[in-house]
């Protein structure tokens, strides 16, 4: 696993990247929780996260956003700054090999809002892992119809984010037909997954190789999202 540093909206962003011996390697990008409650990259659940996909042979990212870490720039909070730095991320990771590989995006609570957005803006996604997306505080109705097959894990005993809720958000992104999404409540988990950073990652591990992606079109170039936002 490496330090690195890749041009932001709004300056140098901190990173670590963990590289596959296979060229061809799936890339993922993993997104951490709200700065603006005090998460980094660094965070449990996201270094959890980041080691799974590391063990099944993925190239992996995760970043601090803006003004987090040495990260530059002033922390937002707002999602449009941290909605800018992924973006930046993404388009840092896809230069190893834009046309290969097949690319995937990963986020916990605030950071599965983050990584749902990018999602929707972003064709060549064709796979996700969220980890308790953050449904009581954020909208996720703009995931519709949902653009890619994936995973969301949610701990049954969170006592933050209602698990019923998350449910319904996966029984939602489930009706479209052509992706397979994926849902799965860890019995004894909180909104930490204390005690229970094995289980979600042997869940990772146990249903990502499964899930059936969407084919893409060899060759189709997809144009980079221009975020409407004065970040960009």
């Amino acid at each position: 696993m490496a330090e690195v540093f890749f041009s932001g909206p709004c300056g140098r962003l901190e990173g670590r990247f963990y590289r596959s011996e296979n060229p061809t390697a799936p890339l993922m990008l993993v997104l951490p929780p709200d700065p603006k409650q005090g998460a980094t990259m660094n965070n449990k659940a996201t270094y959890t996260l980041f080691q799974a996909f590391a063990g099944l042979g993925y190239s992996v990212l995760r970043l601090n956003y803006r003004g987090v870490g040495t990260s530059a720039g002033q922390m937002d909070g707002t999602g449009a700054g941290e909605l800018a730095d992924a973006i930046a991320a993404l388009d840092w990771l896809q230069a190893l090999d834009s046309d290969g590989n097949k690319c995937w995006i990963s986020g916990y609570a605030f950071g599965a809002w983050i990584g749902a957005q990018v999602m929707m803006r972003r064709p060549e996604i064709q796979g996700f892992v969220f980890a308790t997306p953050c449904v009581g505080t954020h909208d996720f109705n703009f995931l519709t119809p949902c653009p890619a097959s994936g995973l969301i894990v949610q701990g049954a005993d969170d006592n933050q984010v209602e698990e019923a809720a998350v449910a319904r958000l996966a029984e939602q992104l489930s009706e479209n037909p052509s992706v397979n999404v994926e849902y799965v409540a860890l019995k004894g988990a909180d909104h930490f997954y204390t005690n229970k950073l094995k289980e979600l990652y042997d869940t990772i591990l146990r249903v990502v190789p499964t899930l059936k992606l969407k084919k893409m079109k060899r060759g189709k170039k997809f144009a980079k999202a221009i975020i409407p936002n004065d970040d960009y």
